[in-house]
C-alpha cells in the first residue's frame, strides 16, 4: 500500500530536491506506533530540512515535518491502541527520523502524547511545536515569579509562530504585552492577538555600551537571541525572568554578566525537543485553557503538501506570519 509524502532527495552534486511522491509503507522507519497523519505544520527547522538540510538531516531520502497530529492506525505498545488520537512534537522527528509531511508516520510510543480533550487535530497543529514552546516559556516565567501585576512583558519576534502564540496566551492571562516586530504591517495582527504595545525592532537592534538601562520589562519571551537579547537583558526589572526560545537573530550573545549580578535577572533556556512526557502533558492541558482558540484560528493558514517547497523558502526568509497548518491529505 502506498501513501503520499513530501520526499527530499539529494543528488550526486549535493543538491536537494523536494517533491510529493507515492511511498510504499514498508519504507517507513521501525517504531512501535503507526499513525495516520491528518495535519502537520511549518516551522523554521522544517524550512531547513525541506531545503539544504541545515545540518539537521543525516540521511536521504528524507521526509521532513517536526510535528504532526492524527489517529493511531496500529500499535505494538500498551500505551496506544488503534483509534487513539495523538500528537507529536520534538524528539528530532522530521530531522533524523521521518516526520509528519506524509499521510503515515511510524514512531516510538514514548514520543507521542494523547491529544488533549478540547482540541481537534487541526487546532493541535495550529498550536504545534511553536505553540507548545510558547506555553513552556510562559510556564517557566510563572515559575520564576512572573505575575500580571509585575508590569509589562516583552515578546520578541512576536509575529512569528512562537511569538504569536505567546502574545495570545500572555494577553489572555491578563498580562500587558509589548510585541516586538520588524514588520510594521503586522501591527494590526498583533493588536488582535492582544498586544497592548508595538515595539519597532530597530529600537532594540541599536547596540549600547551601557550594560544596564531603565528597568522596563517584568518578563520576556525571546525568540530572537543575538544582540537583541543582549539589549533586552539590560532593560529587565530586578529579578525578572527571560525565557530564551529561539535564535532568529543569531546564536552569539554579546552581553555582560552585569544584569545577572546587579539585577538578579534570570535567563531561562526553553527546550521543547527532548522535554519529558509529564511536562508535555501539563503544557498541552494549559494550552486548552489558556490559549484562546478563536485567536489561534485567526493566525492560521492551511496549506497542502505540494506547497511546502515554496513555504519552506518563505519561512527561512522571514515571510511567514503566524502559523501554517499542513493538511497532508489535501
Amino acid at each position: 500500500m502506498t501513501f503520499n509524502a513530501l520526499l527530499v532527495e539529494k543528488d550526486d552534486e549535493g543538491n536537494t530536491h523536494a517533491a510529493v511522491q507515492a511511498i510504499e509503507e514498508d519504507r517507513l522507519p521501525e517504531g512501535d506506533v503507526t499513525v495516520a497523519v491528518e495535519y502537520s505544520t511549518l516551522n523554521y527547522k522544517d524550512g531547513l530540512c525541506i531545503g539544504p538540510g541545515g545540518g539537521l538531516v543525516r540521511e536521504y531520502p528524507h521526509v521532513p515535518g517536526i510535528d504532526f497530529a492524527g489517529t493511531v492506525e496500529s500499535s505494538s505498545s500498551d500505551r496506544y491502541a488503534p483509534g487513539d488520537r495523538v500528537v507529536l512534537t520534538g524528539w528530532r522527528v522530521g530531522e533524523t527520523w521521518w516526520g509528519g509531511y506524509a499521510q503515515k508516520a511510524r514512531v516510538k510510543a514514548d514520543w507521542l502524547v494523547p491529544l488533549p480533550e478540547g482540541l481537534n487535530t487541526h487546532d493541535a497543529m495550529a498550536v504545534g511545536t511553536a505553540g507548545l514552546t510558547a506555553m513552556l516559556a510562559v510556564i517557566a516565567l510563572e515559575q520564576h515569579g512572573l505575575e500580571p501585576a509585575n508590569g509589562p512583558v516583552l515578546v520578541t519576534g512576536a509575529a512569528g509562530g512562537v511569538g504569536s502564540v505567546a502574545t495570545a496566551i500572555l494577553s489572555h492571562l491578563g498580562y500587558s504585552v509589548a510585541a516586538v516586530t520588524g514588520r510594521p504591517e503586522t501591527a494590526a495582527y498583533l493588536h488582535a492577538l492582544g498586544a497592548a504595545t508595538i515595539v519597532p525592532r530597530e529600537e532594540l537592534n541599536e547596540t549600547t555600551r551601557r550594560p544596564l538601562e531603565k528597568e522596563t520589562w517584568a518578563g520576556c519571551v525571546d525568540a530572537v537571541g543575538g544582540s537583541m537579547l543582549a539589549r533586552v537583558l539590560g532593560q529587565m526589572k530586578y529579578g525578572a525572568p527571560v525565557a530564551a526560545v529561539g535564535l532568529a537573530g543569531g546564536a552569539a550573545l554579546p552581553a555582560t554578566v552585569i544584569p545577572f549580578l546587579l539585577r538578579g535577572v534570570n535567563l531561562l533556556g526553553i527546550d521543547s525537543v527532548m522535554r519529558p512526557y509529564t511536562d508535555r502533558v501539563v503544557a498541552w492541558q494549559r494550552i486548552v485553557g489558556d490559549l484562546p482558540m478563536g485567536k489561534l484560528r485567526e493566525m492560521v493558514v492551511t496549506a497542502a503538501l505540494a506547497e511546502l517547497p515554496r513555504l519552506g523558502s518563505d519561512i527561512l526568509n522571514g515571510r511567514i506570519r503566524g502559523r501554517v497548518v499542513v493538511d497532508v491529505n489535501a
